[in-house]
């Protein structure tokens, strides 16, 4: 490869994304990046937790700012590599994204467009942001540690995304079977026991329709579970759902939209840079992280603060 790998970036595509838009979109967002004089290498992710791999042998290759042509999963896989090397800090790789997947809500909270040439004039104008991550440790058979940038749901939540990622293994995901599944969830939900703990003293001990645990605001394809999260402040937001009739969650559906749903006087609200979810039965509550379906309780979240490098042109 010609010129120094440090003044190149490593373009990561999805070419399922938004149901293949990231194959099918691949040519006209290969002439915008060249019309603005963006210097990259590319490669095709080929199976699921492939772009793990592929970024951790980019950061060990020589680069040091990858773009993510792919939607919420395929930036949760890059930071998971990023996050599996320690040869170089982590907030020293700058990570980029072109949006074309369904939901993108982790680029929503930036304001990064699916409009691609919008896009692609945020990675034009090369301005950072450093942000927070997470980091999980579940079990799933076995213990787990998983990195996010942008929200992890367990309960009801964890349901839904299981169910979405069904349907989109299938052909069939986006917001609108996210929309479809929250429905459809209800029908099959049961009320979990869970105790929380944040930063080691008790919080809740009860029956929990859900609980969010974020960096950033939006999931699902925009609602906004987490409406004061800021993304660099050193703590979690956490959003907790106690047990509610199916007819009151019905009616609020539309409130996650514009946060208003937490005024319900179900709804609890942390922060903490620590916190501990117990289950019982013991392995009873499932997780998801950054839309991806993960394993099941106990689980523990750790924030890492300022720890990932962003393009973007939003500061908080």
């Amino acid at each position: 490869m010609e010129n120094s790998k440090e003044d190149r970036c490593l373009v990561i595509v999805n070419p399922n994304s938004g149901s293949r838009k990231g194959e099918k979109d691949w040519e006209p967002i290969t002439k915008l990046l060249v019309q603005n004089g963006i210097v990259f290498d590319n490669i095709f992710t080929e199976h699921k937790n492939h772009a793990i791999k592929l970024s951790q042998e980019a950061v060990l290759n020589g680069y040091r700012k990858i773009i993510v042509v792919g939607g919420d999963g395929t930036m949760n896989e890059v930071i998971n590599g990023v996050f599996l090397q320690d040869e170089i800090p982590t907030n020293e790789i700058r990570i980029g994204m072109i949006p074309v997947g369904t939901g993108n809500d982790w680029g929503r909270m930036y304001g990064i467009s699916n409009n691609y040439e919008e896009a692609i004039q945020i990675l034009k104008n090369d301005k950072s942001f450093i942000q927070d991550a997470g980091r999980i440790t579940y079990k799933n058979h076995t213990l787990h540690t998983r990195y996010f940038v942008n929200m992890a749901g367990m309960g009801y939540d964890a349901l839904v995304a299981q169910k979405t990622n069904t349907m989109k293994e299938k052909g069939k995901g986006g917001a609108f079977a996210y929309l479809i599944n929250l429905f459809l969830g209800l029908i099959q939900y049961k009320f979990n026991h869970m105790m929380v703990a944040i930063d080691g003293e008790q919080k809740y001990n009860g029956k929990v329709f859900s609980i969010s645990v974020g960096i950033c605001k939006y999931n699902g394809g925009g609602m906004m579970q987490l409406p004061n999260a800021v993304p660099d402040n050193g703590e979690f937001d956490i959003t907790l759902i106690k047990k509610a009739s199916k007819f009151k969650v019905i009616t609020n559906i539309k409130n996650l939209y514009d946060g208003s749903f937490v005024k319900i006087p179900e709804v609890e609200m942390f922060t903490g840079k620590k916190i501990e979810i117990v289950s019982r039965p013991k392995h009873s509550v499932f997780l998801e992280a950054d839309g991806e379906s993960l394993g099941h309780s106990p689980i523990e979240f750790a924030i890492i603060p300022k720890s990932v490098c962003l393009i973007t042109n939003k500061t908080f």
